[in-house]
């Protein structure tokens, strides 16, 4: 099929219009242009704007973390590559201080690895994430790589190979005081790399963090589930698996192309894109500059998505979605049978958003249903009133609802070089009474260096 090669020959042809559309709109808006001036300078600058933004091409953005504020001061942080493998980068974001105080608090504080979805965006979707983290924790992130720019000669990727990066991803970090966040897609392959390490008799993570991802997709079907169940395997093989073209590292690599997968995101909620672009010329015409910053913020991220390598998309459409054989207690991984029951010496915490219409009510949950091995003190779950798929892990609701529990969790199960640094705004409690305490806590926990600031200015008088 030749609709990539469409695709790419359409764009090619929109990029005069759309650098044309670009140089309009700063021509009757920039303030040093006569033309701004005009009569209707205004609406011919939001009409350009609007135009160039709807036809450009966005490219992957960057994290942009340059720095952190804690306790009222500046941290630098500093993007560096742990490991590059063909299909991903290991990072970390490295934080640096010159106070001699907090130099000992950065080192111990505990390590998480943050697995990004491989489903159409880039892991940058995480960048709140990640900032939130920083401030309590040394931060690792799996930054997948556009699979058009990988060539063909690098073979084939497979979930079987996305499940062998985490064992290596977790065994370079060090799984003895290492903590793992999987956001919705990787909690499946996540899983299923810690069970295979502890069948082995090899050393897990202390905790285990898997938000809104498809463990059991037979709870609460989405459209998105939905979708994967009612055509066969063989019609994803034949209808949107396509060949990257020429113009591209990959060239002649089979790809799900993620202009397909922005499409399906866009078709989800049409109404809701075309508001928002509709909103978004009225503000530049009001003037209203803080509100179209904040879309082009976010449709600068939404719209920018990769390709991904047709043999493990076609994978996960089989072994989560059609088959369900996690659950089951049927997946073979190179040859290895996962058994999450296996897992013992990692606590686990599922987090959920109430109104999630792509991974419905129940399907992380359904993780605790698996490991039977984790003693029930050790486990939890939460869900996130009137959070959607990405308020769970970016926004307001993550920072000020989600956050603060997830920090609570890693606190208790740290090591124990680092409990001492959160002790004090995480010790445990009662199963019975642990939300009302925890949200009664949330101020407190939110910034847990300052009290450990304190004790050791009190401890120095």
């Amino acid at each position: 099929m030749l609709l990539y090669q469409m695709h790419e020959l359409s764009r090619a042809w929109m990029a005069p219009y759309t650098y044309w559309a670009e140089a309009g709109a700063k021509m009757y808006s920039a303030s040093g242009s006569w033309m701004s001036s005009l009569p209707g300078a205004s609406r011919a600058a939001a009409g350009y704007e609007l135009m160039y933004r709807i036809g450009k091409d966005y490219e992957k953005p960057r994290f942009d973390i340059h720095s952190i504020e804690m306790d009222g001061s500046e941290y630098p942080v500093v993007e560096r590559e742990v490991l590059n493998k063909p299909f991903c980068r290991l990072l970390r974001f490295k934080r640096y201080t010159d106070d001699a105080d907090n130099i000992a608090g950065l080192k111990d504080d505990p390590p998480v690895l943050v697995v990004a979805p491989l489903s159409g965006h880039h892991a940058t979707l995480l960048r709140d994430t990640v900032r939130t983290l920083l401030r309590d924790h040394k931060v690792y992130v799996t930054d997948w790589i556009d699979a058009r720019m990988v060539p063909d000669s690098e073979g084939v990727f497979h979930l079987d190979d996305y499940v062998a990066y985490i064992e290596e991803f977790i065994r370079t970090i060090g799984a003895k005081d290492l903590h793992v966040i999987s956001v919705c897609q990787p909690t499946v392959p996540v899983l299923a790399a810690v069970s295979l390490m502890a069948a082995r008799g090899e050393q897990t993570p202390r905790s285990l963090i898997m938000m809104g991802g498809p463990i059991d997709t037979r709870e609460s079907p989405t459209g998105v589930n939905n979708l994967a169940t009612q055509k066969p395997l063989l019609w994803f093989e034949t209808n949107v698996i396509h060949t990257v073209p020429a113009n591209y590292p990959g060239r002649g690599r089979r790809v799900y192309p993620g202009f397909l997968q922005h499409t399906g995101f866009v078709a989800m909620n049409p109404e809701r894109h075309f508001e928002s672009h509709w909103d978004f010329y009225q503000d530049l015409l009001k003037g209203d500059l803080d509100d179209a910053a904040a879309h082009r913020r976010f449709y600068d991220e939404y719209n920018a998505v990769l390709d991904m390598p047709a043999d493990y998309y076609l994978d996960t459409v089989r072994v989560v979605f059609q088959e369900h054989l996690l659950p089951r207690g049927l997946w073979d991984v190179a040859g290895e049978r996962v058994k999450p029951s296996a897992i013992r010496d990692t606590a686990l915490m599922t987090i959920e958003g109430e109104l999630d219409d792509i991974s419905g009510a129940g399907q992380t949950r359904a993780a605790h249903k698996l490991c039977t091995g984790i003693a029930e003190r050790d486990r939890e779950h939460l869900t996130v009133k009137g959070a959607g798929h990405y308020g769970i892990f970016s926004g307001r609701r993550w920072r000020e609802q989600v956050y603060p529990q997830v920090h609570d969790f890693i606190a208790r199960h740290a090591a124990p070089a680092a409990a001492p640094r959160i002790a004090a705004t995480a010790k445990p409690v009662s199963r019975a009474v642990a939300k009302p305490i925890r949200k009664a806590k949330t101020k407190a926990t939110a910034k847990p260096r300052s009290v450990a600031k304190a004790a050791k200015k009190k401890a120095r008088r």
